[in-house]
């Protein structure tokens, strides 16, 4: 039975797949069957913990209730969006979202589930981290606005460069990650070396400080929680 359910599981959350937009388009006749066919898996797996589990510990036990909702949902997003295809209606299958509750609460999922948990604990304690983070890059990019702003610099592709104070924030965001490392500062650097030193105090400030220090506040807190968990403090 575990294998069963973690073989739909998988099948479920592989339709994201084949669904539109896809990157294997399938009809949507074989993707919605293939829902079906989970769907009624897990209720039917469902019915079993019912049959099992005493009628007011079921109840109360919050994972068959994600469980329930969850397969409602979808169910109702399947029959809209299938009505609305049926009349050329073009919309979106809004209960992907939902597809990784199946993950989480189903009973076998114990490991995944304190693992979620363990993440969930940990997220309040990492948004001091984030908001300095965040602070940083929002000044920076006001610094950038200022800079550059008024020199009527333009990309190679001829497009306005740092005008926009949201697409600043947005460019410089992605140079924490380097990705258009040094791509973004080269119409800067063309008009002035000098503009590279800018650059050069926000990679150091964001990357290799914010980033370090989120990164190491993020692993303690995680392994305290999940050093908790499997300790037997906390209970399933």
């Amino acid at each position: 039975m575990r294998t069963a359910t973690y073989f739909f599981i998988f099948l479920n959350l592989s339709l994201a797949v084949f669904e539109e937009p896809a990157v294997y388009p399938l009809p949507f006749l074989v993707t919605s069957l293939a829902e079906v066919v989970c769907l009624l898996v897990f209720f039917g797996r469902l019915t079993h913990f019912a049959k099992v589990t005493p009628r007011n510990v079921f109840w109360k036990d919050t994972k068959n209730i994600c469980i329930m909702v969850a397969i409602l949902l979808s169910l109702t997003d399947l029959a809209i969006y299938g009505v609305l295809r049926i009349y050329n209606v073009r919309s979106i299958r809004w209960s992907r979202i939902v597809r990784p509750i199946f993950l989480i609460n189903f009973a076998e999922s114990r490991q995944i589930r304190r693992a979620f948990r363990s993440i969930r604990n940990t997220l309040p304690e990492i948004t001091y981290v984030f908001l300095l983070f965040m602070f940083s890059l929002l000044m920076f990019s006001l610094m950038a606005l200022k800079l550059f702003g008024e020199r009527n610099l333009q990309t190679a592709e001829g497009l306005p460069y740092f005008r926009n104070y949201l697409e600043i924030v947005f460019d410089l965001y992605v140079l924490v990650t380097t990705a258009n490392s040094p791509d973004v500062m080269m119409p800067a650097f063309d008009f002035s070396s000098w503009y590279a030193l800018f650059f050069i105090a926000f990679v150091i400030v964001n990357t290799y400080i914010f980033m370090s220090l989120f990164l190491a506040v993020v692993y303690n807190n995680y392994k305290k929680h999940l050093k908790v968990m499997f300790g037997g403090v906390t209970c399933d």
